[in-house]
């Protein structure tokens, strides 16, 4: 960036950050008290595996402190066995804070019984998609449950080691032919992981980008760490003007893995970077 632009830049990352830290303005829209463009088709959201540590209550208001009203929920803020009381329980809270539950994930599919439970789960809830991690043999199983439910799923992705979906073009390769409501969830730290390219994922496998999961990492290797967004290697503002040109109208979900006992410094830091950077936008 030129100096100017550069300083412009660092300004409307503060205020990004400043909003998100204030409880009187976090629970106002992105769109309305950050960004000055008003046609993003993309909207901010968490995927509560940031807060894994914290109840389903606080992991709603601590999204909500970030300025935030998006969420998936991993098990552990709605075990994927809960009967249709407490599913039902957890929605009214939603709804009462705020807070739209989109999606439930990741959840990993084993065989045929956690398929079922999988896509129940996400119909009791009103979940228009699963981020899910199925195994390759049980795809025609889930291509069935998928048009039986009208329920997406959004495979994700999970870098070096992961046998099953390493990138992103791994998993669009096994669904590509199949039901349009099977896709994809970019996680771009683990694609940042393998030294792919976040963007060119996007723009490669976009027809089948339902999700994406939006995380900083320390370097681009399989011992990269996630970190506070702005502090890594990903090229965020390139990435969300990628975003942005591609007409994606799904959620980047933040999904921060660092500081697991006190993660809402760190979310709040990236939200505001990443507020910033729309601001400049």
């Amino acid at each position: 960036m030129k100096m100017t632009h550069r300083r412009n830049f660092l300004k409307a990352a503060g205020i990004g950050l400043a909003v998100a830290s204030v409880p009187k303005l976090a629970g106002a829209s992105v769109s309305s008290s950050v960004s000055s463009k008003s046609d993003f088709n993309f909207n901010l959201g968490v995927a509560s595996y940031s807060l894994r540590n914290f109840s389903q209550e606080e992991a709603l208001d601590m999204t909500l402190r970030c300025g935030i009203n998006r969420i998936t929920f991993k098990s552990m803020h709605l075990p994927l066995d809960s009967d249709s009381e407490t599913i039902k329980k957890a929605v009214t809270l939603c709804q009462k804070k705020g807070v739209t539950l989109y999606g439930g994930g990741v959840i990993y599919m084993k065989n045929n019984k956690e398929v079922d439970q999988a896509f129940e789960y996400a119909k009791t809830a009103g979940m228009e998609m699963i981020i899910g991690v199925p195994n390759h043999e049980l795809l025609d199983y889930v291509e069935g449950k998928v048009k039986d439910y009208d329920i997406k799923l959004a495979i994700h992705n999970h870098g070096p080691g992961d046998k099953l979906y390493p990138s992103a073009e791994s998993a669009y390769d096994k669904i590509k032919d199949r039901d349009k409501r099977m896709g994809l969830c970019i996680d771009i730290g683990h694609t940042k992981r393998i030294n792919r390219d976040p963007e060119q994922d996007l723009k490669d496998f976009f027809d089948r980008v339902f999700d994406i999961h939006i995380k900083d990492v320390t370097k681009a290797a399989s011992d990269g760490k996630t970190c506070i967004i702005g502090r890594g290697v990903i090229d965020f503002p390139s990435f969300l003007e990628a975003v942005d040109k591609s007409g994606y109208k799904g959620t980047l979900a933040l999904e921060y893995e660092a500081d697991g006992d006190d993660p809402l410094p760190g979310m709040m830091e990236s939200f505001g970077y990443i507020k910033g950077v729309m601001k400049m936008m």
